[in-house]
């Protein structure tokens, strides 16, 4: 249950609602309301079913691709470091996509690479690997910390009035200090093991 719970919070860290709350906004801005919900939930439920797939088929991959859990631990500690320091210490991207009229989404990039991205994937390659046994539990949590972007993803507004924008950054840099730490235990669980091995 303990492993569940951390599992969980991980999941939510590097999905990171709170940081895509802006870009879904601005991307779906131009649709209704009502229209807007129909397309974040099927582009969440897009990003469900490929975040399961990677979840199962995991362990094969690894086998295919001949890796030892020692450096699929210590890679995605390197990859999960690096999304934290971003999310800690955020660079100034062309945010003035006012101007920019976007086609309805599909697959990109709301649920591939913003929910779904190769870090997440990465991650549920060495959850199933580390975890073989408990797949059901895996697919609970995921479930859990999908469900928790969903909601978040979808009160949208209420949080960017509620915070305003600078109450956003605030709580995602504080979710970046949580996943420095992740990643650096799980760095250091994959050095451990494979000075053990």
């Amino acid at each position: 249950m303990k492993n569940m719970i951390s599992t969980t919070i991980l999941l939510v860290l590097i999905m990171d609602p709170l940081g895509n709350l802006p870009i879904f906004m601005s991307i779906l801005k131009n649709f209704e309301p009502n229209r807007r919900k129909i397309l974040l939930l099927r582009e969440m439920i897009i990003a469900f079913l490929i975040m399961l797939m990677f979840l199962f088929s995991g362990e094969k991959i690894l086998t295919i691709l001949n890796l030892r859990t020692e450096t699929v631990s210590i890679s995605g500690g390197i990859i999960l470091f690096l999304i934290a320091i971003k999310m800690i210490f955020p660079y100034e991207e062309n945010t003035d996509n006012t101007s920019i009229n976007f086609d309805e989404p599909f697959l990109v990039p709301l649920a591939v690479p913003l929910v779904a991205g190769p870090s997440l994937l990465a991650t549920l390659i060495l959850l199933s690997h580390q975890y073989p046994f408990q797949l059901f539990y895996l697919t609970i949590s995921l479930f859990i910390a999908w469900f928790v972007t969903l909601l978040i993803l979808l009160s949208s507004s209420f949080f960017l009035h509620l915070f305003g924008k600078k109450g956003v950054d605030a709580l995602e840099r504080l979710m970046g200090l949580i996943l420095i730490m992740l990643s650096t235990q799980m760095f250091l669980e994959g050095i451990h093991n494979w000075f053990k091995s």
